[in-house]
């Protein structure tokens, strides 16, 4: 059927543009708010041709993947009457029963906060790949202007075009403290514009100025850049705080004046005195634990466990934390070499898909695989982690050891990407130094190793009928 047959169909099996409150899209969900539950079929809607699965949680979640989503939401829109929107958090969770289940345990208050920093990051993902890939189409008039390589003139990298180009690249991951400190705020409940200044004040240049800043008989030593983005999320959250203590007991008609005036003197002076050292030496030993110590000292060994753990963590919501470590490794050296090494994860889920597809009868999960597979190539993996390898049981085991393959063949390639946000296929255009056939060679490692694990050891026949049976009990 095609994109307007869909959404009408989808329509008439939630109670028909009547029952409909609103409605937004996500890069891969249709989100409808519904006004009677009772009226809703999901059902129906999981067994339409191209949806991938269905969600009830605050909003009824369809699963329709990236490019779908935006064609049947615009027909949707149009058919009800509705003007829906886009949805910037949670950008890429693709959501199916099992990972509904999964996120209803991530309620500690580790995975909570972790939550938070990726409701922080995931907004500005976007930007990172633009800016990635303009940077990267830099980096190539670089290395092709080179005397070495004599295919361009080296007086291009002093043309204004190059330098536009090369500065455009550059602008987000310049700015990035003040981005991340107003979606702290934003995030928190607090005034965006104030959280910018908490962001701006860890990367002030006048820091690098003053050296040591003496208080209470002590002299701090104060950088620019100190203690990075985690720096600038502790700082615009303590600004928030400071803000709504403080507008709760001034004056309506002081509260313009005096609540910002005295967020920014406290929070700069406790962002200054407190929280820049201590995120600087907590963001130091993270990594140095995951660079020095599980890649450069763990070679093969340390590549290959921080691959073969990578999804285990995303189904806990532990993933989220990793994103500032990327950024400040970009910031410090260029690149980061963790994030592609990482990405072999959702390699070894596309080749246990390939092994469970060419394996199974089962039209229905064949199906699932076909809808699921060309995102997953891409580096979008959800919709095969929680909605094959991880129900099915032993096939996510199979497809993480086999990632762990790829991961430590990139820990000894020394394979850096420029930005955050791609994995998969799509990271390829934004690996540094050139060394996108290392990043190849490492994902076609993971697709084999994940396809050949599972292929002999990790998929029965059993197990499709088991998942049925627990679907029938449900």
């Amino acid at each position: 059927m095609n994109n307007r047959e869909l959404a009408q169909h989808i329509l008439d099996h939630l109670g028909g543009k009547e029952n409909i409150s609103s409605f937004a899209n996500c890069i891969t969900r249709l989100r409808v708010n519904v006004k009677d539950h009772s009226k809703v079929s999901l059902k129906e809607i999981e067994q339409l041709e191209d949806v991938m699965g269905v969600v009830e949680d605050q909003t009824i979640q369809i699963v329709l993947g990236p490019g779908k989503v935006s064609k049947v939401a615009y027909e949707f829109g149009d058919l009800t009457g509705i003007s829906g929107g886009e949805v910037e958090q949670e950008e890429f969770d693709v959501a199916t029963d099992t990972k509904a289940s999964y996120k209803a345990k991530q309620t500690t208050r580790v995975q909570q906060t972790l939550r938070h920093i990726g409701n922080i990051f995931i907004p500005l993902i976007p930007g990172f790949v633009a800016s990635g890939l303009i940077l990267g189409i830099a980096n190539l008039i670089l290395n092709l202007a080179n005397p070495e390589a004599g295919v361009l003139d080296p007086a291009i990298l002093e043309s204004e075009w190059y330098q536009l180009l090369k500065g455009v690249g550059g602008l987000l991951f310049g700015s990035l403290g003040i981005f991340v400190g107003v979606n702290t705020a934003r995030e928190f409940r607090g005034t965006l514009v104030l959280g910018g200044i908490a962001g701006l004040i860890i990367y002030a240049p006048v820091l690098s100025d003053i050296g040591t800043l003496p208080l209470f008989g002590l002299e701090l030593n104060v950088s620019t850049g100190l203690g990075g983005l985690l720096g600038v999320i502790i700082s615009a959250y303590i600004f928030v705080k400071i803000e709504l203590f403080v507008r709760r007991r001034i004056h309506d008609s002081l509260d313009l004046l005096v609540t910002p005036l005295i967020t920014i003197l406290l929070g700069a002076l406790i962002t200054v005195a407190i929280i820049q050292p201590i995120a600087g030496f907590i963001m130091g030993g993270i990594t140095w634990f995951l660079v020095d110590v599980m890649l450069e000292i763990g070679g093969i060994v340390g590549g290959f466990v921080l691959a073969a753990t990578f999804l285990p963590l995303v189904t806990l919501g532990l993933h989220q934390g990793l994103i500032p470590v990327h950024l400040e490794l970009i910031e410090s050296v260029g690149f980061t070499t963790l994030l592609p090494v990482l990405a072999m994860a959702g390699g070894g889920q596309v080749g246990a898909a390939v092994a469970i597809y060419l394996k199974t009868k089962d039209t229905r999960l064949r199906k699932t695989i076909i809808n699921a597979l060309p995102v997953g190539i891409l580096g979008i993996g959800e919709p095969l982690i929680y909605g094959v390898s991880l129900p099915l049981g032993r096939p996510f085991l199979t497809a993480c050891l086999g990632a762990g393959f790829g991961g430590a063949f990139l820990a000894i390639a020394n394979t850096g990407a420029i930005t955050v946000g791609p994995s998969g296929v799509a990271l390829i255009p934004l690996i540094a130094d050139g060394k996108y056939l290392s990043y190849i060679i490492g994902l076609v490692i993971s697709y084999l190793g994940g396809f050949i694990l599972t292929y002999a050891f990790g998929f029965k026949k059993h197990m499709v009928d088991r998942l049925y049976d627990q679907e029938k009990a449900a």
